[in-house]
């Protein structure tokens, strides 16, 4: 992926589903924290408190959102010194992949105990999923609509979709266009989470692994495929 040779309906789709499936993921096997949706955390530690949930585990959920606030910071700095935008979804690809590799490490691990290094791949995780919601806010022409949160773009759609009834594809041809980019985005992310249940189901937090494989091989093709075509 390049500035070059990208395309926003691809880079799209890519980016919802990487973040829908990492959410889902260490929803499932990271002791219920989302890695994405950051804010859900805050209703999982308002529930466990009220019903007397195990505290460590409950104090770890808000965990996530200064690692998400510092790697979002952390984003905005980088963005600075370097004029490759997509460069922050290459270090997330990485930091994604070194999760997953953490996760199939684990069991010759004996020293580490098993709580400690999910949490850390956890917040890990969120660290990357940040760098991707910075990457939305600093260069929001390059994706339909935020990549980790649906809220939003299923409102857009929704509004944009109630347009179309009213008047018609012809009638509101900015609200087809935009109507499809959403689809693009909310179809990635739904697809990210079916998958990033299953595989996290099967595989445990090693299923990381995938979404940074996807998005460094992309990152590495574009690359490839900017330097054929450059003057």
């Amino acid at each position: 992926m390049t500035e070059a040779t990208h395309n926003i309906n691809w880079v799209t789709f890519l980016l919802a589903w990487v973040a829908g499936f990492c959410d889902t993921a260490t929803f499932v096997s990271g002791d219920g924290i989302f890695s994405a949706h950051v804010t859900g955390n805050f209703i999982v530690f308002a529930a466990q408190v009220a019903t007397g949930g195990d505290h460590m585990e409950s104090w770890m959920k808000l965990i996530t959102f200064p690692v998400f606030v510092l790697a979002v910071m952390a984003a905005g700095w980088a963005v600075e010194k370097t004029q490759k935008k997509y460069k922050i979804l290459l270090v997330e690809g990485i930091v994604l992949m070194i999760c997953g590799i953490g996760a199939i490490l684990q069991p010759m691990l004996t020293g580490v105990e098993e709580k400690v290094m999910i949490y850390s791949i956890v917040m890990t995780t969120a660290a990357a999923m940040g760098l991707q919601n910075a990457f939305g806010k600093l260069f929001a022409k390059e994706t339909h609509g935020p990549t980790t949160m649906m809220t939003g773009n299923v409102t857009q759609a929704s509004l944009d979709l109630g347009n179309l009834i009213r008047k018609g594809r012809s009638g509101d041809a900015l609200a087809w266009k935009d109507f499809q980019g959403q689809v693009f985005t909310i179809g990635g992310f739904l697809a990210g989470c079916v998958i990033g249940a299953i595989m996290a189901k099967w595989l445990g937090l090693s299923a990381i692994l995938l979404p940074g494989v996807a998005v460094v091989v992309c990152y590495l093709q574009g690359e490839v495929m900017a330097r054929k075509f450059a003057p």
